[in-house]
């Protein structure tokens, strides 16, 4: 690295955007803004904004995630969003650091096309020298598996906006399928549950709530309840309900099968000598919807292949990013867009 260099590795996702620097996460922020629509101007960037969604006038404040699927909806709101943050870690003086004396990996969703791809780095190279890897890679050099190898390394990312499944040897993606459902439409399946069963609306930060609360993918041995508030579809007045894990791990089995159809379509697609090495090593599983309870369990048995959870689900993404621009002479002969 150069004197004065700062290489950075971004994970930009549909609910958070991540920051890593020197192998430690210094910026965790929600991937939300809030926009004066009259002005046109950006009054609120990450917790603030996401505190006022579903609170504030929407003729008056648009509270908005720019990406949408893991993949970049509004251009602008996403330049401005990651020259926020990169201004707030540097400081007061961050702005008198060259953009050529920061260096950035950002990833992006497995498989999104190039006009996709160039909407990402035409917005980081606002903020330094801009670098792109698939999600999956970053992961799986998050977590070290070995990848430069011939052997085959399986991986499956579970954010907000999307769900990737990728076969990995010698640093490139073998096989792999990026399905636009994350954590976001469990909530969104949570939500449904309620307002068929209960006939109530509740929004998306409740059913986050339940979700992380007291949500699982299997049957536990303890069974957790909450107490919530709800919006009677009749009459429009509040109503109180109880919600259960056993009737989270209910609601949330439909989005999940997607999701592991998604994988086998994957599996199906690796060469026989690959698949062997991944029934053998089993498939890691990393990501903010990967904590749902009993995850791991169930894709085992849903599959037939040993899963586990990785030790850093939440930060490998970033971190691999980050270890990536240390590795782009070796990454580039098999990803030549980095």
């Amino acid at each position: 690295m150069a004197l004065f260099q700062r290489d950075l590795g971004i994970d930009l996702g549909t609910m958070f955007t991540r920051i890593i620097e020197g192998g430690q996460m210094i910026l965790e922020e929600p991937t939300v803004v809030a926009v004066d629509i009259e002005e046109l101007k950006m009054v609120a960037v990450g917790h603030e904004a996401l505190n006022m969604m579903g609170r504030v006038s929407q003729d008056a404040i648009q509270v908005t995630r720019p990406l949408q699927s893991g993949v970049v909806a509004y251009y602008e709101l996403t330049e401005r969003l990651l020259e926020f943050q990169v201004k707030k870690i540097s400081g007061p003086l961050g702005g008198f650091r060259p953009k050529n004396l920061t260096r950035i990996m950002i990833t992006h969703p497995y498989g999104i096309t190039s006009v996709e791809r160039r909407a990402v780095h035409e917005a980081a190279l606002q903020v330094g020298d801009a670098f792109m890897l698939p999600t999956p890679l970053a992961a799986a050099i998050g977590v070290d598996l070995p990848i430069g190898t011939p052997s085959g390394n399986m991986i499956v990312c579970m954010g907000g906006g999307c769900t990737q499944a990728a076969v990995m040897a010698m640093n490139d993606i073998v096989s792999g399928e990026t399905l636009r459902q994350g954590g976001l439409q469990l909530d969104e399946a949570i939500a449904s549950y309620v307002r068929k069963k209960y006939g109530l609306i509740i929004g998306q930060p409740t059913a986050e709530q339940i979700k992380l609360s007291i949500g699982a993918a299997v049957p536990q041995d303890e069974e957790k309840s909450l107490d919530l508030q709800g919006q009677d579809q009749v009459s429009g007045l509040p109503r109180a309900f109880t919600f259960t894990t056993g009737e989270v791990v209910e609601a949330v089995q439909p989005a999940l099968e997607a999701v592991f159809e998604t994988i086998r379509q994957v599996l199906e697609k690796t060469p026989p000598e690959l698949a062997s090495d991944i029934i053998d090593r089993g498939i890691a599983l990393c990501g903010g919807a990967a904590l749902l309870r009993g995850m791991d369990k169930l894709m085992t048995q849903k599959l037939g292949v040993p899963t586990y959870l990785v030790d850093n689900p939440i930060t490998c993404m970033g971190e691999g990013a980050e270890r990536g621009l240390e590795m782009l002479p070796i990454l580039r002969r098999n990803v030549p867009q980095l």
